[in-house]
């Protein structure tokens, strides 16, 4: 008889011994508790989310779609009209930030964002001062 043949059945009950020792399911069965309506299996959410923080990009200078694009769509920004004439700003790429709200390289706390912009063709010097 090969060591081989002899080793096969000691073997074979390591194996054994040592799939049904992990043998717990690996995800908890909450198909019982969901058919009952149970909170423990609903998801909770918290009732005040707390905003996650970041920090503000210097963007000054640059073009509002640029900012929009680098900040990611779906943070709450808002784009606000500089000069004082209350403007819409409608297509962000014909406007250039001359401020915003956290200023830059300060931590985002609070949200929405703000973006002091003016048209392309004016000059930040010529933006209402707060």
């Amino acid at each position: 008889m090969s060591v081989t043949k002899l080793l096969r059945p000691a073997l074979a009950a390591m194996v054994l011994a040592s799939v049904t020792a992990c043998g717990a399911p690996f995800m908890p069965d909450v198909s019982a508790s969901t058919a009952t309506g149970s909170p423990t299996a609903q998801a909770r959410h918290s009732a005040n989310p707390e905003p996650v923080t970041a920090i503000m990009p210097d963007v000054i200078g640059g073009n509002a779609e640029g900012a929009y694009e680098q900040m990611g769509s779906t943070l709450d920004m808002t784009f606000k009209d500089a000069s004082g004439q209350g403007r819409p700003v409608d297509d962000r790429a014909e406007w250039k930030i001359c401020g915003s709200q956290p200023g830059p390289n300060q931590q985002i706390t609070g949200y929405p964002v703000v973006f002091d912009v003016v048209r392309v063709s004016e000059s930040c010097k010529d933006a209402v001062p707060k």
